[in-house]
């Protein structure tokens, strides 16, 4: 029986585990919602001797600047198939270009981030990486139903973004077709502002949008200024090629519907 051990046992990472599961595979997982404590070193290495397959969806430590699973784990990770979720904030700000997995990595506010995804691809992980991910309680519809939707006045900012099922059928499809190690960037067919996409989801709701606010006027955390501060669109087309992989949802009209 084929056995996946999971760090990080998180919204898209359960999903994962859901679908493994349903094709018959031990799951095994650290995070709240897995069976084995990521400070039990014995546990875990125990539990990384029996499984086929590693996923880490754990993000690096920002202030830190060190990813805990590597830090803590890197020895034992050797003969499985390997996986981690990365970002396409890699990338950095591409002022709205397209970016393929050519593109080099580094520049941008997530400089932890960046590192770590370089040392999973030195270990011959298969690097997923990832936009903004949206799905079952977590969307535009959501934001719009809490009164949380915003719509900021950057005419020419543009993000991609992709639905968590998609993610999951690209982790699936890099299993099933022997993918090679390296990058993968898994996005919709249709990079788009976060305007349009909060405009989709009050029409589905039935509903106005809010007014059209200035980056100043928003007063967004410093998180969510950084957001904005970065501008690209995210190619998906290694995916496609060497996956086999197709969204299910290739642009977030498909998506938002889907969840209504």
């Amino acid at each position: 029986m084929a056995q996946m051990f999971i760090f990080g046992l998180g919204y898209t990472a359960g999903r994962i585990a859901d679908a493994l599961k349903a094709r018959g595979w031990q799951v095994n997982a650290t995070g709240s919602a897995g069976n084995v404590d990521f400070g039990d070193s014995e546990a875990v290495g125990a539990a990384l001797g029996r499984a086929s397959h590693v996923l880490s969806s754990v993000p690096p430590d920002r202030k830190a600047g060190i990813d805990p699973v590597l830090e803590n784990y890197r020895e034992a990770l050797s003969g499985q198939w390997i996986g981690y979720l990365s970002s396409t904030g890699v990338y950095g700000d591409q002022k709205g270009a397209w970016v393929d997995e050519s593109a080099p990595t580094g520049t941008g506010r997530r400089s932890a981030r960046s590192e770590a995804d370089a040392q999973w691809m030195e270990l011959g992980a298969r690097v997923f990486r990832l936009p903004g991910i949206y799905g079952p309680g977590r969307s535009a519809l959501d934001r719009v139903r809490e009164g949380k939707a915003r719509r900021i006045d950057m005419p020419d900012q543009v993000f991609s973004r992709i639905h968590v099922e998609d993610i999951v059928s690209g982790v699936l499809a890099a299993i099933d077709s022997h993918a090679p190690a390296g990058a993968y960037n898994l996005g919709d067919d249709l990079p788009a502002s976060s305007n349009a996409v909060t405009e989709e989801a009050c029409r589905l709701l039935g509903v106005e949008p809010p007014p059209l606010e200035t980056l100043e006027e928003a007063n967004l955390s410093e998180m969510a200024r950084g957001f904005y501060s970065e501008n690209r669109r995210v190619a998906n087309g290694k995916a496609k090629r060497v996956l086999g992989w197709e969204p299910k949802y290739p642009t977030y009209k498909e998506g938002l519907a889907s969840l209504i």
